[in-house]
């Protein structure tokens, strides 16, 4: 039983952390840029943005490698360094997570290529099979203790993601979709077509995460408890809805809102409780206040 598999086994709730962009623009990072390069330049700062998370209660910190696959990388001229951008990443969050106490979990996140699949687009499934597989293969070599799949819209690029992860490693995988206003992914699959390919693959957890905000991220959550009501679920909601402010996306979930957020979706027995894009270790610090009932 690894690191992971004790908390889960453990552990009624798991609060996870928050966002790692919106951090790493906090820290100089510029539009456009991609955060997983931060890896090679500042690892300090990515070390110490994991640190931040685990002192505001987080149990599990996602390395910053949500866009180190080499479709992504490439649009940065940094696909030859995949392996040791993921490397980097996983040795990063070990490193932290062990210094802060050994139960702290590390989760090796990977997010879409950001390539349309056949037959919309010219992806095909073994081309993303290999890509995924590459990065899987990368972070768990790395010491990550689960792959954690997530923002995903393409049922088919979630199982090109797990079976590439499966071919070469036998850590656990969580995945994760993103719904949209209608209840669906952008490309139409729904809260129980995810739950059913959880069942399928055998998967440790699934849910929702990113998306519109807390409200619509709820919704996809009570689908999936009312399909399925023994399965491990993930609450990972954006901070509310960006907004621009003076020439920044600044985004309208507050502390407050995500605590009372973590309220709603603790009543559908949720295991995992974290937060998306806009979130920052002072709200996970108060959902992680609502997990220990304070």
């Amino acid at each position: 039983m690894n690191r992971y598999e004790a908390l889960l086994n453990h552990s009624k709730v798991v609060i996870l952390d928050g966002a790692m962009g919106t951090m790493l623009m906090a820290h100089g990072l510029k539009t456009g840029d991609a955060p997983e390069k931060m890896n090679l330049e500042n690892p300090d700062i990515v070390a110490a943005i994991h640190r931040e998370y685990i002192e505001a209660g987080s149990k599990i910190i996602l390395t910053n490698s949500f866009g180190a696959n080499r479709f992504r990388l490439k649009r940065h001229g940094l696909d030859e360094q995949m392996n040791e951008i993921n490397l980097k990443a996983a040795r990063i969050a070990r490193r932290v997570a062990d210094e802060c106490g050994g139960e702290i979990v590390v989760a090796g996140d990977m997010g879409p290529t950001g390539e349309m699949m056949k037959p919309l687009g010219t992806l095909t499934f073994e081309d993303a099979f290999q890509a995924f597989a590459e990065q899987a293969g990368a972070l768990s070599q790395g010491g990550v203790d689960v792959i954690w799949i997530e923002t995903m819209s393409d049922l088919n690029e979630i199982k090109a993601a797990i079976e590439g992860a499966r071919s070469v490693t036998t850590i656990p995988i969580v995945a994760t979709m993103s719904f949209e206003s209608h209840g669906r992914t952008m490309m139409g699959n729904t809260p129980e077509q995810l739950v059913e390919l959880g069942r399928k693959y055998q998967l440790s957890a699934v849910g929702a995460n990113c998306g519109k905000g807390p409200q619509e991220l709820e919704a996809a959550i009570t689908k999936m408890r009312a399909f399925d009501p023994a399965i491990p679920l993930v609450a990972k909601a954006n901070a509310g809805l960006p907004k621009l402010i003076d020439g920044n996306l600044v985004y309208d979930g507050t502390p407050e809102v995500m605590a009372e957020h973590t309220k709603r979706v603790k009543n559908y027995n949720v295991k995992f409780i974290g937060a998306c894009c806009g979130s920052t270790p002072d709200h996970i610090q108060a959902m992680a206040k609502v997990i220990r009932g304070d």
